[in-house]
């Protein structure tokens, strides 16, 4: 009987051994994945923020609050349609920030579509790729790092100037009880699109600059602070400003008018629900890339400790005479 034991334990030894390098080499890489049809909102604000008041002579002004909206949807069919010529695994991201002014007013809103490779959240060019409605060929990463993000500077992608430059690794960080990393990207001012979308209905922004000369200047530093496991922000924060130049603002002092500036934070409740998402998740990427490969591991050697043991009792009993 000990034999027999010693054999089945032997058994589950060897598929424990054979299922952990399995489980981390050959199922992690396939199974960790950007789920395509994932449905996600932020709100965001910007407290005692400079505002550009379009229908009071164009004139900026403190204000209370300015609210940012930001939905991201997962398209599926598109995803799919990619994933047929990519031949890989591919996820859209529908996304919309609708800015939001004091009054309940939308002040502007601006949609994106990004394209990325599920595993590593590398971008993928395809049809559709834009943001507010220009076609755009990204580099770096938006909105998510990778998986087991490393302590390294990435190329970040920002949509107001629909360029990619370095977002530098500052160090190791400790947020409501997680450890993450911070990363800071600080965009200098450049001229970017303005918004196709403004607050006063009939006003096309490209004849604003056309027929007038003004033109949108914009500059940013951005501050997250990501979980490397799954490589999802946990926090952000952006110091944004934002300046017609030229034209319309010509009679302003040194020829410039402040659209907005203001200290963008996540609202208090999405802060906290953003934090149990990730912990969620990163448990069960844990799970998959380290958790079960090392308990399986584990489990396997003690079977095998167990099994020898059982072994050399029923040698010993053999020897000694004694029926086993």
């Amino acid at each position: 009987m000990r034999r027999r034991a010693s054999l089945v334990l032997l058994a589950l030894a060897v598929f424990c051994a054979a299922l952990a390098p399995l489980l981390r080499w050959y199922a992690y890489p396939r199974l960790a994945k950007v789920p395509p049809g994932q449905y996600q909102e932020m709100v965001l604000e910007a407290r005692d923020a400079t505002l550009l008041d379009y229908a009071g002579g164009m004139q900026p002004k403190k204000v209370d609050k300015v609210t940012i909206v930001q939905t991201l949807k997962g398209n599926v069919e598109a995803s799919k349609e990619i994933e047929a010529d990519a031949g890989k695994d591919v996820v859209v991201w529908d996304t919309l920030s609708y800015i939001i002014g004091p009054d309940g007013k939308m002040v502007s809103r601006i949609p994106e579509r990004y394209i990325f490779d599920a595993h590593t959240q590398d971008p993928v060019h395809a049809t559709g790729e834009m943001v507010d409605g220009d076609p755009v060929r990204r580099e770096g990463i938006e909105f998510k790092w990778p998986f087991f993000t490393e302590p390294r500077d990435y190329l970040y992608f920002d949509a107001q100037t629909r360029t990619a430059s370095p977002i530098h690794y500052v160090g190791p960080r400790t947020y409501r009880g997680m450890d993450v990393y911070y990363f800071e990207q600080t965009v200098p001012w450049t001229k970017v699109p303005m918004p196709k979308k403004m607050p006063i209905e009939g006003i096309d922004p490209a004849t604003i600059e056309q027929s007038t000369g003004t033109t949108l200047w914009y500059t940013v530093t951005a501050r997250f602070w990501v979980d490397p496991v799954t490589g999802a922000p946990v926090n952000a924060e952006q110091d944004i400003r934002q300046e017609m130049r030229g034209g319309i603002a010509a009679a302003a002092p040194e020829g410039r008018l402040t659209a907005f500036a203001g200290h963008v934070t996540m609202r208090e409740d999405y802060a906290r629900h953003t934090l149990a998402l990730v912990s969620a998740n990163r448990t069960k990427v844990l799970a998959l890339h380290t958790y079960a490969p090392a308990g399986l591991a584990l489990g396997g050697t003690a079977l095998l400790a167990a099994a020898l043991w059982l072994e050399a009792r029923a040698r010993r009993a053999r020897d000694g005479g004694v029926s086993a």
